[in-house]
């Protein structure tokens, strides 16, 4: 075998083996929690991209107003090993504006997300995205990217 058919060999090897998400260091869901794992496509220049971590429920709204839950999600560390896990402990209530909708307006259902700033995870395909929720809520996420070096600030 030459080293070029070696190497290839290796190379298919690894794809396979990246193929399979790895959870063991992760633990294991506590009883009421599910864990979900995102598993990231390797891109060039991987710093320039963020994954954003969207976690909410599909509920009935009245279609006016603006809802969203409470909500804080952590981020962990896998003891040991050093690998980073987010974890949202419990959904708050569903809040929302306050506006009176029209008369007949009809409910709909949507997706309402917990409030605040986006939460923004660094791209790193070597490892899975993990998070743990509460039964019942979605785990979503978009992925951000930056183009070039960024543009100067003017002076003054």
């Amino acid at each position: 075998m030459s080293f070029r058919q070696l190497a290839l060999c290796c190379l298919s090897l690894t794809s396979l083996a990246f193929a399979e998400v790895d959870m063991k260091p992760y633990p294991e869901a506590e009883e009421g929690m599910v864990r979900h794992a995102l598993e990231l496509e390797p891109k060039d220049r991987e710093d320039d991209y963020r994954v954003e971590l969207i976690l909410g429920k599909t509920v009935e709204t009245d279609g006016a107003n603006r809802h969203f839950f409470g909500g804080v999600i952590d981020s962990h560390v896998v003891e040991g090993w050093g690998y980073t896990y987010h974890k949202l402990p419990k959904l708050g209530p569903l809040a929302g504006t306050l506006m009176l909708p029209a008369p007949g307006t009809p409910k709909v259902k949507k997706f309402v997300r917990i409030g605040g700033e986006p939460y923004l995870v660094r791209y790193n395909s070597k490892l899975p995205v993990v998070v743990y929720a509460p039964d019942g809520v979605e785990v979503r996420y978009r992925i951000w990217s930056a183009k070039g070096e960024g543009e100067p600030i003017p002076k003054g």
